[in-house]
């Protein structure tokens, strides 16, 4: 009887096992860690602050110097003319001319020719003029119509004979010094002012000048020549 009524009251239940509710869900395996990759970015993160800090700071540590504006030869010195000032980044191991040292720098010479654009560092100047190879400095005391009124360092100017005895069409005194001169008495065809000296209240009043060319070896002894005898008319070169 009691068996009976076991077997009656499981006659009712299904044999397919019973499905989870559906608010309930099956349980998922944790997410792997990857301590690394974290640690990784953090370090990223870091390196591209430091990076723009730098940046910041690089840009606020400035500081004013001297640029050329004009070709500076050997042997010359800068003047307000072919020079301004520009602000660059702070770097201890750049030399640089500051623009407040302008003055001093005007007292020194170029080493070798600096080129315009360039940003001024202390090692392009020495307190002495360096002539470059095969190159002389001729010193002349011209007056009054014997060079352009507008002439100044730098110019590339021709130097002539003028006054002086002439054979041919060629100059006495060059044919002595074995000096080719041309028939319109050219001494020099390609010369560059280095200094010009008409500061001076006498050289207002009488209109004299003196003028430092750096001229070839070869054309110097004809040019010092010329010079001592009062007969050298400096013009400037075409295309100057």
């Amino acid at each position: 009887m009691k068996i009976q009524e076991r077997t009656g009251a499981g006659a009712g239940r299904s044999a397919v096992p019973a499905q989870p509710s559906v608010g309930d869900r099956l349980p998922t395996a944790p997410r792997e860690r990857k301590p690394a990759l974290a640690a990784l970015a953090v370090l990223l993160i870091l390196v591209g602050a430091l990076g723009a800090t730098m940046l910041v700071l690089q840009v606020g540590d400035r500081i004013e110097v001297v640029k050329v504006t004009g070709e500076i030869q050997a042997g010359e010195s800068v003047t307000d003319s072919n020079v301004t000032s520009v602000m660059v980044a702070e770097d201890a191991g750049i030399n640089y001319i500051r623009w407040e040292q302008l003055d001093t720098l005007k007292t020194l010479k170029a080493k070798a020719t600096i080129y315009k654009d360039t940003v001024v560092q202390g090692q392009m100047f020495a307190a002495k003029s360096s002539l470059p190879a095969g190159k002389a400095s001729v010193g002349l005391a011209l007056k009054e119509g014997q060079y352009p009124g507008d002439i100044k360092p730098g110019d590339v100017v021709a130097a002539y004979r003028v006054g002086g005895t002439r054979t041919g069409s060629r100059d006495t005194d060059d044919a002595e010094s074995g000096t080719a001169g041309s028939s319109s008495g050219g001494l020099v065809e390609n010369a560059r002012v280095n200094t010009v000296a008409n500061d001076s209240d006498a050289t207002l009043s009488t209109g004299s000048t003196t003028l430092t060319l750096l001229v070839d070896q070869a054309d110097a002894a004809a040019l010092a020549s010329a010079a001592a005898a009062g007969e050298v008319a400096i013009v400037h070169v075409p295309g100057n």
